[in-house]
């Protein structure tokens, strides 16, 4: 399963269960305070998955790791490129 489909089966579930609770459908006889609760939730979810988001962008971005194994070898690869070009007779 893609985590495409992971996510798209979580938020379907999570809007099966939302609908439930908010329009009783199924005439549960739902309590009123908890459908006054539901109501308003895709947007408590809505900004907790964005505040969860930055955080997780940040993290990675204050925790990214050089590779100067991967750097020196792209230099490398570029120089003999150069050359190659140059042999070719391609002037820069």
């Amino acid at each position: 399963m893609t985590k495409l489909l992971e996510w798209l089966c979580g938020v379907s579930v999570i809007l099966a269960a939302w609908a439930l609770v908010a329009f009783d459908p199924l005439e549960l006889k739902v309590p009123h305070p908890y459908r006054e609760v539901a109501w308003p939730m895709p947007l408590y979810l809505l900004v907790s998955f964005g505040c969860y988001s930055i955080f997780t962008v940040g993290y990675r971005v204050a925790t990214f790791n050089d590779c100067q194994e991967a750097a020196e070898e792209l230099q490398s690869q570029i120089k003999e490129a150069k050359k190659d070009l140059r042999r070719k007779g391609l002037k820069m």
